[in-house]
C-alpha cells in the first residue's frame, strides 16, 4: 500500500507528538537522572585545590544532639572560602585538614580533604555510635534546588586499608544530603495560631563496617564492609553493595521531579553512568521537594580516646539538569 505524503506528513507529526508525550510521561514518572548530568554549579562544592585551604574550627564545637532542641553553638566553625561550616545540631569533626590526594585520584588533582573524630557524641563519652557533620555551604549560595531541576551530587572518597579503620561494627561515613518534603508538621504562629510548615529530612549513604573481632562484632570470619542507604518508604535500611576494595570510590545522589531520591555507586574515579545505580526510593514515604544542602558524617564509638577511620574527599561537585 502507498502513503501519500500528505499521510506521511501526518504519520510523522502523530509520530512526533507521541514521542514527546512519552518524554513527559518518562519525566512525570520520575525517570533517574545520573549524578553528575547537567550543568556543574562552580559557587558550591570544592576542589580542594588551593594550598591556603584551611578551616576554623571556632572551638568549642557544637555538642548538642537532641534535634528537637533550637540550642546553637554561635558562631560555628567555617572555611575559609565559606564552602563549608558547622551545623547547628552536631558539631563538626574534630579533625578537618588538606591533604595530597591520594594516589590513583581525579588526573591533575593535587589536594583532597581528610576528616576524621574522635568526640563524636558530648563533651562525656556516651560509649555509642555518635556522628559529626561537615556541611557544605549551599542554598545561601545558590538558592534552594528544587527537585523540578534534577539536582544531583557526584562526590570521590578514598577509603583506607582495612587495617587502619576503627576497629568497630557499625558505620563510619555517610555522604548525605538535607532536602524539604511535601510532608507537613504542625506549628505555632507568633500569635499562637495553628499553622503547618514543611518538614525536612537527610538521605543518604552509609558506609557500614563489620569487624571480625572488634567492638559490635558479630563472629565474622573477615573484617568487610557494605553500603546501606537511608531510607525506604517505610523508613528501613536499604542494603547497597559490598565494599570489594578499599581506595577510591565515586558516590552520587541524585532527586528527580516526582520526589525520588536515587543512589549510585562504584570503586573507582570514573563518571557515574546508569550501570552505577544502586538503589531509588522516596525515603520515609515522603517526596523530596527542594535540596538545601549535602554533607559528609564522621562516625565514631565515641569512648573519647578512639579516633574514627579517617576518610578523605574529593571534589564534591553539584550539578542541575535544568
Amino acid at each position: 500500500m502507498t502513503i501519500s505524503n500528505h499521510s506521511h506528513n501526518t504519520t510523522i507529526l502523530l509520530t512526533a507528538l507521541l514521542a514527546i508525550a512519552w518524554g513527559f510521561s518518562n519525566e512525570s514518572l520520575g525517570q533517574r537522572v545520573v549524578p553528575g548530568t547537567g550543568k556543574p554549579l562552580t559557587e558550591v562544592g570544592d576542589n580542594f585545590e588551593d594550598p591556603d585551604w584551611g578551616y576554623d574550627l571556632k572551638l568549642p564545637k557544637v555538642y548538642n544532639h537532641k534535634e528537637d532542641t533550637l540550642s546553637t553553638n554561635s558562631p560555628g566553625g567555617q572555611s575559609k572560602n565559606g564552602r563549608w561550616y558547622e551545623g547547628s545540631k552536631r558539631g563538626q569533626p574534630d579533625f578537618i585538614h588538606r591533604v595530597s590526594t591520594p594516589l590513583g585520584g581525579l588526573p591533575g588533582s593535587t589536594g583532597a580533604l581528610a576528616i576524621s573524630s574522635i568526640k563524636t557524641g558530648s563533651s562525656q563519652p556516651s560509649y555509642q555510635q555518635q556522628q559529626d557533620d561537615f556541611i557544605a555551604n549551599v542554598a545561601p549560595r545558590v538558592g534552594k534546588l528544587s527537585a523540578s531541576r534534577s539536582p544531583s551530587v557526584v562526590t570521590r572518597v578514598w577509603m583506607p586499608p582495612v587495617d587502619e579503620w576503627e576497629n568497630r561494627t557499625g558505620c563510619h561515613f555517610a555522604f548525605r544530603v538535607a532536602v524539604e518534603t511535601d510532608y507537613k508538621v504542625p506549628r505555632k504562629t507568633f500569635f499562637n495560631r495553628n499553622s503547618e510548615e514543611t518538614s525536612d529530612m537527610w538521605p543518604g549513604m552509609f558506609l557500614h563496617f563489620d569487624s571480625k573481632e572488634g567492638k559490635g562484632a558479630t563472629r565474622k570470619e573477615n573484617d568487610s564492609a557494605h553500603f546501606w542507604f537511608k531510607a525506604s518508604t517505610n523508613g528501613m535500611q536499604i542494603r547497597g553493595p559490598q565494599v570489594t576494595s578499599t581506595g577510591w570510590w565515586t558516590l552520587g545522589i541524585s532527586m528527580t521531579p516526582d520526589g525520588k531520591v536515587h543512589y549510585y555507586a562504584k570503586p573507582g574515579i570514573e563518571d557515574l553512568t546508569e550501570a552505577d545505580h544502586v538503589a531509588s526510593a522516596y525515603p520515609f514515604g515522603r517526596r523530596s521537594l527542594r535540596m538545601r544542602n549535602f554533607f559528609f558524617n564522621a562516625c565514631s564509638g565515641d569512648d573519647g580516646k578512639t579516633e574514627s577511620t579517617e576518610f578523605i574527599v574529593d571534589d564534591p561537585t553539584v550539578f542541575v539538569l535544568r
